[in-house]
């Protein structure tokens, strides 16, 4: 069906999530909370993003709803410089979270105002809240990213953006890839036939970084789980000598018996971005 044809429901369903920003009655915390989130379906660079904030700060806990892993409730992945859970109850990126961050405290929780209660008893200072846009009941400092590249600025269904567009305004930063940050990658253990391995959204990001030694491509969906014996089927039928992964992807496929080569992605954030964020935190504290 043609985008187009969907616009009905997308004015339908944007109208009714902007009503729900509106009615918001926002709950307000004994410390400061900063959301990193996006507007749209797919990946814009938040864990990342989140990464570089929390390694910035002491006493940080980080809180996300942990989408697409093998555990229901609230999960403390970590602890400082304590691992509880595995990849499976933790999911991906809560995992890559904890291992990037040894001195943070990572948390999952479909009900994230239990998962801010949980990290105020356990002592924390600053709290970041994961993909936090839409959680509208919690008053926070909004860090609001946009991939480079969409396809349609139109609202779902028609489109990909989970709000109108406009709503972008309401956030304390709205930040554009390419412009207020960037990617910087490189690649530890590459090999000469390397086969890309992926479960992230809109792999085809990954593109601009992939070197002429990538023979092949082993594409799932984003979250989605690895199979040891299909990897090294698709490796063999490739003639790859190692399996190129993400730091998302590779924390899913450690404890398989297959050599990896890794994409290590760090993002370069406008000093000016990161003073601003800074100040909110110095300032709530002083408060």
């Amino acid at each position: 069906m043609c985008s187009a044809a969907l616009l009905p429901l997308s004015w339908l369903y944007g109208t009714g999530m902007w009503l729900r920003r509106k009615a918001a009655k926002r709950r307000r915390y004994p410390l400061p909370i900063v959301s990193v989130g996006n507007l749209v379906l797919g990946g814009s660079g938040k864990t990342p993003f989140v990464i570089t904030l929390a390694s910035r700060y002491e006493g940080v806990w980080i809180v996300s709803r942990g989408y697409g892993r093998h555990s229901r409730g609230l999960v403390e992945v970590s602890r400082p410089v304590e691992i509880l859970f595995d990849v499976a109850a933790a999911v991906d990126e809560a995992m890559e979270m904890a291992r990037a961050l040894p001195r943070c405290g990572v948390i999952v929780s479909e009900d994230r105002l239990a998962g801010i209660r949980r990290a105020l008893d356990l002592g924390a200072q600053v709290l970041l809240l994961d993909d936090g846009f839409n959680r509208v009941e919690i008053e926070k400092f909004e860090i609001l990213l946009e991939p480079e590249r969409l396809p349609n600025r139109r609202v779902l269904p028609a489109g990909p953006f989970r709000e109108f567009p406009s709503t972008a305004r309401e956030a304390d930063l709205w930040l554009k890839e390419g412009r207020e940050y960037r990617r910087e990658v490189s690649i530890e253990a590459p090999t000469e036939r390397m086969l890309l391995a992926t479960s992230i959204a809109r792999p085809e990001r990954l593109e601009p970084w992939l070197p002429r030694e990538v023979v092949g491509a082993f594409l799932l969906r984003d979250h989605d789980w690895f199979d040891e014996e299909r990897l090294l089927e698709a490796m063999k039928y490739h003639g790859a000598t190692s399996l190129l992964v993400t730091e998302k992807d590779a924390v899913k496929i450690e404890g398989f018996q297959l050599p990896l080569s890794r994409l290590k992605l760090q993002l370069a954030i406008d000093s000016g971005v990161l003073d601003t964020v800074d100040r909110y935190v110095k300032e709530y504290h002083a408060r």
